[in-house]
């Protein structure tokens, strides 16, 4: 049995990889940082509330090893402190899992505040583009780097009163899928997972209607972001993963 076949019947495929995860203290984050650990991969969690990181750090029974937590915003000066602890503290990093977001919408653009605007491009653009800025040399150097962003579909197909949301999705979507060019051939890669609205309720089981049906577990994206970090995922890069029940629009 080969050594990736052995990790893959352990359930430890990533074995020994060093992953951040920003947005660790949310419901996905919670639940992405769990299969994570799972898996076998040491944590570097990062949100803005420390003592919050140690609550889900400790809350999963993590080893007292295998994470470090770093507090801060995701602007330059943030991100490369993340990035300096992974390297401080293990060496470099392979695996970025982005989480961080947030909606708003239900105003036409006429009636949007422009603070709104400005608001969805710093969660979801700007965070991206630092990110991608701070680790795009570790995950190079790491040979089988991965970059993980969970994105939108809505960026592809926008409805009303939800252009500022949509419009900070297809620049953060656009964000990854350019990193992926700049990666290409050197191992590493990186994908965006495409979610319409997250179920952290389970909804769409427990009370399914028309509305719900294109939601997306927690789960399931956990797993979609598992797969996308192995290496049975090595040869994907670039992509728009749709993970909502249909084809990527456009």
């Amino acid at each position: 049995m080969t050594g990736a076949a052995r990790e893959r019947a352990t359930g430890r495929t990533l074995h020994g990889r060093v992953a951040v995860v920003t947005g660790a203290t949310g419901a996905l984050g919670r639940i992405v940082t769990e299969r994570l650990a799972g898996a076998g991969a040491r944590l570097v969690l990062a949100g803005r509330d420390e003592a919050r990181l140690r609550d889900v750090a400790v809350g999963l029974g993590l080893a007292d090893d295998g994470w470090i937590a770093v507090a801060g915003d995701l602007d330059a000066k943030g991100c490369a402190a993340i990035a300096q602890a992974a390297e401080a503290a293990y060496g470099s990093a392979d695996i970025v899992v982005h989480l961080v977001g947030g909606y708003v919408g239900g105003t036409t653009i006429a009636e949007t505040d422009p603070a709104a605007l400005e608001s969805m491009l710093d969660q979801h653009v700007r965070t991206t583009f630092h990110l991608a800025r701070a680790f795009s040399g570790p995950l190079t150097r790491s040979g089988a780097g991965r970059f993980v962003a969970v994105t939108s579909p809505f960026g592809f197909e926008p409805a009303g009163k939800n252009a500022a949301y949509a419009a900070a999705k297809a620049a953060q979507t656009s964000l990854v899928l350019s990193l992926a060019q700049e990666l290409r051939g050197t191992g590493a890669t990186a994908n965006a997972i495409l979610v319409r609205t997250i179920d952290t309720n389970g909804e769409r089981i427990t009370a399914p209607t028309t509305a719900n049906a294109r939601w997306t577990t927690p789960d399931e994206i956990a797993a979609a972001i598992l797969w996308l970090c192995g290496t049975d995922a090595e040869r994907i890069n670039g992509v728009a993963l749709p993970l909502f029940g249909g084809t990527t629009p456009g």
